[in-house]
């Protein structure tokens, strides 16, 4: 192939790539944007969960934890 037709090639090749690219409307582009948006609120609002649900785990862990300490306490002679 020369460098003649080579370039032929790419400039047919890029005219293709442009023409083919579709254009959004106004709508369209807004609810893509919202569309984003929600998806990007959906996984803020799944990190939250996440996040409070081992908060609460650790919390619960010591609290079990200071209860069964103040039962060996309890039966080894402490008196509250």
């Amino acid at each position: 192939m020369t460098p003649e037709e080579m370039e032929q090639l790419v400039l047919d090749i890029s005219f293709a790539i442009n023409k083919s690219t579709i254009a959004l409307s106004q709508d369209e582009q807004r609810w893509v944007k919202m569309a984003i948006q929600k998806e990007a609120q959906s996984i803020e609002l799944r990190k939250a969960v996440i996040e409070k649900t081992l908060s609460g785990l650790a919390w619960s862990a010591v609290v079990g934890l200071g209860y069964m300490l103040l039962g060996w306490a309890t039966s080894h002679g402490y008196k509250p």
